[in-house]
């Protein structure tokens, strides 16, 4: 593979690690505000806030390991060595398989209490 192509997909990749960064920064800050105002304003069950709350969070995590594992991908397009392909291989299989149960808590959450994305 061309040395400038190599370049280009690692410099994507790295573009989209520091959205991945920014994604899961404004995603925490949104869950500290909801819950500083779940303490400060208590107009519904404090229960119910609080999962509406981790499951929107959930949702911004999910996101970030969707675009984490696009990022692992184009890495893996320019791997130049059978074990940097494996350890790539590795941290692939591990986000997948953290995405999908999350998505699945996700949804089975959403499910049991009617939840809708906000």
């Amino acid at each position: 593979m061309d040395i400038w192509v190599t370049k280009v997909l690692a410099a994507i990749a790295i573009v989209v690690e520091i959205g991945i960064g920014v994604i899961i920064s404004f995603a925490v800050l949104e869950t500290l505000v909801r819950v500083a105002k779940v303490f400060l304003t208590q107009r519904r069950s404090a229960e119910k806030l609080k999962d509406e709350i981790r499951l929107n969070l959930g949702r911004w995590l999910a996101l970030s390991l969707e675009l984490a594992l696009a990022a692992d991908i184009l890495r893996s397009i320019i791997a130049p060595t059978w074990q940097e392909i494996g350890q790539l291989a590795a941290i692939i299989a591990l986000r997948t398989l953290l995405n999908y149960f999350l998505a699945k808590e996700i949804e089975q959450a959403s499910r049991e209490e009617g939840y809708t994305a906000e």
